[in-house]
């Protein structure tokens, strides 16, 4: 990356685990250490193949980027990561279950950070939009979900105050329940 700092368009996802602290203070150091392992490891392995940035992972928690011609598949990989991730947890008899929250928006994204660490960020508005909506499980802004095509919007109902829209349940899928 040359360094160079551009406004972009970009499907913004902050993830995080609920009721990890809590989980974390039943568990071993080593045990956290392994389990986020294996959280990052599938967490990085879907959002690249659905052409997305993991731009930092904080604990348990982790903000994600697409881009702007590939929201459909972001918003796919990001609902099957929900799925994947409540299972992982369940398998290790661990309370946690991943949140979702998604947002569209321009972005600044390049290079920040001391002189000698610079990584890649995005800054803006939108991100902090992305970290502020509510949810308990899958949950897109009214941005986010104006850019899905027909068939994803169906997945969703509206939810108000603000509105927002929600992963609704498939009843031919097997879906773990939120905690």
């Amino acid at each position: 990356m040359d360094g160079t700092r551009r406004e972009v368009p970009l499907l913004i996802a902050f993830v995080d685990l609920t009721r990890f602290q809590a989980q974390s203070q039943r568990a071993t150091d080593e045990e956290i250490a392994a389990t986020l392992e294996v959280y990052y490891e599938q967490l990085g392995a879907a959002v690249r193949a659905a052409g997305g940035t993991v731009v930092k992972c904080m604990g348990d928690a982790a903000l994600l980027v697409f881009p702007a011609t590939g929201v459909d598949r972001g918003v796919e990989a990001l609902l099957a990561l929900k799925d994947s991730v409540d299972r992982l947890m369940a398998d290790r008899r661990w309370e946690c279950r991943l949140i979702v929250k998604v947002h569209f928006g321009t972005v600044i994204a390049g290079l920040y950070g001391p002189a000698d660490e610079k990584r890649y960020d995005v800054i803006g508005r939108a991100v902090n939009t992305a970290a502020l909506l509510e949810t308990t499980g899958v949950t897109l802004s009214v941005e986010a979900f104006r850019r899905l095509g027909s068939e994803l919007r169906a997945r969703f109902k509206k939810h108000t105050a603000p509105i927002t829209y929600i992963r609704t349940v498939d009843p031919h899928r097997s879906s773990w329940p939120a905690r």
